[in-house]
Order: C-alpha cells, then structure tokens, then sequence
C-alpha cells in the first residue's frame, strides 16, 4: 500500500474548472472519502489519480515522489465503478483472474489460484466461482467487481460510488463490509460519494469538495460538529440541519420571524446579521423548556420521530427517540442546546 498526495491540483473542461488548486493527502492504509454532490469533480479526482486524465496544473505523489510522469498501468492502482464492469461471458473465477494474468504482472498460476481462493472467502462469493457473471445478482456482480481489484494487491483502491446502484439494505450490508475488510487489510482506499452516510459512516477522514474545490478536510466527527460552512452543515446530516436567520440585539439572537430568541452564545464579535444552525437533536422537546411552539408534522420512522414545530413563520426540526405519541396541532415546549449552536456569516462561512 502507499500514500497518496495532490498539491494544488487543477483540471479544466472546455469552459468548466473541474479541479481548482485541489490539495488532500492520504495517509498509508487510511480509507478517505471525497464528498459532494454531482459534478463537484470526484470522479475527475480519481482520473487524475489513475493517470486516465492529466491534470492542467499540479502534481500527484505516491510516497512522497512524482508520479506525474507514470502511465496508468504504471501507478499500479485498482478502480471499482458504479456500473461493474465485469466480462459477462467469463465465470466469476476468470473475472477475478483476468487482472493476474496480464503480460505485466505475469502472476504464477498457483499464486492467481492462491488469491482467488482468499478473496473469494473474505467477500463469501466462493459458491459462485464457476457461475457466468451475467447470472449474478447487482450485489453479488459489485462483490465480484471489488474482488477484482483486491486480488491484484494495487497501492491504492479507486472506488467511484460502488454501491449507488444497490437496493437500501444491500447496501448498508456491503458498506459494513467493505468498511470491515479495508481495516483488516489495512489497504489505501479513496472513495468517493455523494451519500453522507457513506462518509461518516465508512471515513477515517473526509474531504467535502464543491465545484472542484476543497471546502473542508477532516474526520467524520469534525465535518459533522464543525462544519466549515452552510454547505457542509446541509450537506452533512439527516435530517438537515436547521438554518435560521438572525439578528444580534441587546446581547441577544432573535430568530427572525419568530418568537425565539437566546442569548448570544459566545464571547466572539457577531455581526448584526447572521445565520444560526442547530442539528434536529440538539432541539429538544421537554415540559417547562423556555420556548414554545406547535407541532406541524411528525414523521415517525421507528427507531425515531423527527417532528416540525412551528414558531412563527419558522418551523424547526426536532429529533425524538422511538415513536412518540405526540400529534400535529399540539402545543410543546422545547429548549435549544447551547452548546452545540453554529453560527455562520449570511454568506455561509462558519462564525464559531
């Protein structure tokens, strides 16, 4: 395995900055995530990468040296993809060994055996060895897809969003997966995804990228708790995050156009302006809390209830435990955790 570094990356498309001054290291054996919504330019960082498109400007470095200079073949990486990619005509065991048996790496039959055989039983598709892959089912093909490249034991694994294309709980099952085997491995991998579960879930660390640029690097906790902007906080966590807008008074946050107000959470210089973000858990509902409200909606979900209340012409998302007997129209009261408060400029950047 290697480490992997971009200095100040840039890749341009016809009229469209695709990559602008993109910088991100990743440590020996750490799994990174790069998140972002469509066309934030993930899957360009990973080409540039493999070395399947040249950067405008900028450098690639695999242990600290160049590799701007290296053929794709060359940087020895391995990519899994949303579509599979697999030979449809070829048994599970060929599509595994067709990587091994490349005139460059010329692996010796017992070897290509060896690998198939320990990678078939980490991923538990060894009944399926001698079937034809177009028989497969979607998460039975992205195992196979993922035991293609583990089998060729490259410096880094490239994964563009392999599990968009699964079905909800399948795809929570290979996420554990997928997460289990890289810590056991110990494998360089660089994911990227829009799903922010994905991210916090599966990252050691997280690079949140917008419209080819690095808005924030940092480990799952860090990107949820101190997101550097509204962008990462809405991007970041379900339900949303609240967003309100504010104004600084008399030593106090009033909400506009609500009844809410709390006093200013921090010794920092505020503008008179701002924005205040608050997570649905951090607004909780409790008898005697200094805020009232009504209940506008509740969306149970089993495990939790997130319910909206109405203050004004704002409504809040609050997050209950379990199913609570709670119904639209009633009146609550509820309280704001202080502690956990962020506070954004009107243009998005975080305050504190």
């Amino acid at each position: 395995m290697s480490s992997v570094e971009l200095r100040n990356v840039s890749k341009r498309f016809s009229m469209v900055d695709a990559l602008s001054d993109v910088s991100f290291s990743i440590k020996d054996g750490e799994f990174f995530v790069l998140l972002g919504p469509t066309g934030a330019g993930k899957t360009t960082t990973l080409r540039v990468i493999a070395a399947l498109e040249k950067q405008d400007a900028g450098s690639v470095y695999f242990d600290g040296e160049s590799a701007d200079h290296l053929q794709p073949a060359e940087r020895d990486v391995a990519m899994v993809f949303q579509q599979y990619s697999l030979y449809p005509t070829m048994t599970v065991w060929d599509n595994l060994a067709f990587p091994l048996r490349s005139p460059m790496r010329n692996v010796p039959q017992a070897e290509i055996e060896k690998r198939i055989a320990d990678v078939a039983e980490k991923l538990r598709i060894t009944h399926l060895l001698d079937r034809k892959t177009a028989r497969l089912s979607g998460g039975e093909m992205q195992r196979v897809a993922i035991g293609r490249a583990i089998v060729r034991q490259p410096r880094i694994f490239l994964m563009d969003e392999p599990l968009s294309n699964l079905d909800a709980k399948l795809r929570e099952a290979l996420r554990v997966e997928l997460q289990h085997l890289q810590k056991t491995q110990g494998d360089t991998t660089l994911l990227v995804t829009h799903d922010q579960i994905e991210a916090l879930t599966m990252a050691d660390r997280i690079a949140v990228l917008d419209r080819g640029r690095i808005i924030q690097i940092g480990t799952p906790a860090e990107i949820y708790d101190k997101p550097a902007s509204t962008f990462v906080a809405t991007l970041v966590g379900t339900p949303r995050i609240n967003l309100l807008p504010v104004r600084r008074q008399d030593g106090s946050l009033f909400i506009e156009n609500s009844e809410l107000h709390i006093p200013v959470p921090t010794t920092v210089p505020l503008p008179e302006q701002l924005l205040l973000g608050i997570r649905p858990e951090d607004v909780r509902i409790a008898a005697g809390g200094p805020h009232a409200g009504q209940i506008s909606l509740t969306e149970p979900l089993g495990v939790e209830t997130i319910v909206h209340i109405q203050s004004g012409r704002q409504t809040l998302l609050s997050l209950m435990s379990g199913i609570t007997n709670i119904k639209v129209g009633d009146g609550v009261t509820f309280s704001l955790f202080q502690e956990r408060l962020h506070l954004f400029e009107t243009d998005g950047r975080r305050i504190v």
